[in-house]
């Protein structure tokens, strides 16, 4: 008897940890814990190791659920055969079944409701433990890590993109926190929020088809450049050389054209060149570094695919659509 007892309150400790345990993970701020781990705190420098480890938590989590369900079913099963010697299958099977709501409310719903109210107070009490059980099921959770990692491959989405996804949802509960607290102001959580939406996509994607972009050549004068300039509405213009198979050779602005004084053109200034597989928040930043300058949008082969202004990316943050 005390060991059908002992069996299924360990089952019910354990189905309460790890599933705690689990909602309490994915509801840690990152930042929080870099703070608190630099300033020497050795818990939150725990508890980063293991956010910087998703897949070995998450295995860690399932293995310390399953065994806690074993003990239970176990437990269950042997109190039928002790209490109810004469009830055979059927007893195995209802009496599981009549124990499921326990286990839901005490090992499941409660324990994640408070992981989840409370995370860094009570992963802070649970991080030792789960760090233990890390050791303790290290055989198991090496080969679910392993299959992981073949599903990975297969998947072919690599740790950083799922670590950088957890990130930009953590940023997003902070800034939810902020704007319920007062401290962020409604279009500065939107700027922020149209930012994390944007900044992973490809700078293609903003970049206008080269075809669409008008262009001025080295042999025109001044003047010309700049009726094309108030025709198509444009600031920045790419130039090309007739003579050297028009290739392209920089750009010029609109206001240095006004600002000369003769007919002759400015020298031209030099494009930024930003591959089509760069992020939105990488060709941002070399545009702005760079003055704003024009960006030069290529493929491998070093083709052109379009072009691209530091205004024309910032302007994207105040588009509805930014985050659709």
């Amino acid at each position: 008897m005390l060991l059908i007892i002992l069996f299924f309150v360990a089952g019910l400790a354990m189905s309460a940890f790890f599933s705690g345990s689990e909602t309490g993970f994915y509801r840690l701020t990152r930042l929080r814990l870099v703070m608190d781990g630099l300033s020497g705190d050795r818990t939150s420098q725990l508890m980063l190791r293991l956010v910087n480890q998703p897949s070995l938590f998450v295995a860690t989590a399932l293995v310390g659920n399953n065994v806690a369900n074993y003990l239970s079913s176990l437990a269950v099963v042997m109190g039928m055969h002790r209490w109810f010697p004469h009830s055979g299958t059927l007893g195995e099977l209802l009496g599981p079944v009549a124990v499921a709501p326990v286990l839901f409310i005490l090992g499941e719903l409660l324990p994640k409701n408070a992981f989840f109210g409370a995370p860094h107070r009570l992963m802070r009490r649970a991080a030792p433990v789960f760090a233990a059980c890390v050791v303790l099921f290290a055989p198991v959770t090496l080969a679910l890590w392993g299959f992981n990692q073949l599903a990975r491959l297969v998947s072919r989405r690599t740790p950083q993109e799922a670590q950088g996804t957890l990130a930009r949802r953590e940023i997003a509960e902070l800034l939810d926190e902020g704007h319920e607290a007062g401290i962020l102001l409604p279009m500065q959580r939107l700027l922020t929020q149209r930012m994390l939406a944007v900044s992973g996509q490809l700078v293609r994607n903003f970049a206008s088809p080269a075809s669409r972009v008008v262009r001025v050549t080295t042999q025109m004068r001044k003047s010309e450049m700049l009726r094309i300039a108030q025709r198509h509405g444009r600031t920045l213009l790419p130039m090309e050389d007739p003579a050297q198979k028009r290739k392209l050779v920089g750009y010029v602005r609109t206001i240095d054209l006004y600002l000369q004084g003769d007919d002759e053109p400015p020298q031209p200034r030099p494009l930024i060149v930003l591959r089509d597989t760069e992020t939105f928040l990488q060709a941002m930043s070399k545009l702005s570094a760079a003055e704003d300058a024009l960006g030069h949008v290529v493929n491998a082969a070093g083709k052109t695919v379009g072009f691209v202004t530091g205004r024309e990316l910032r302007l994207t943050l105040f588009r509805a659509e930014a985050i659709a």
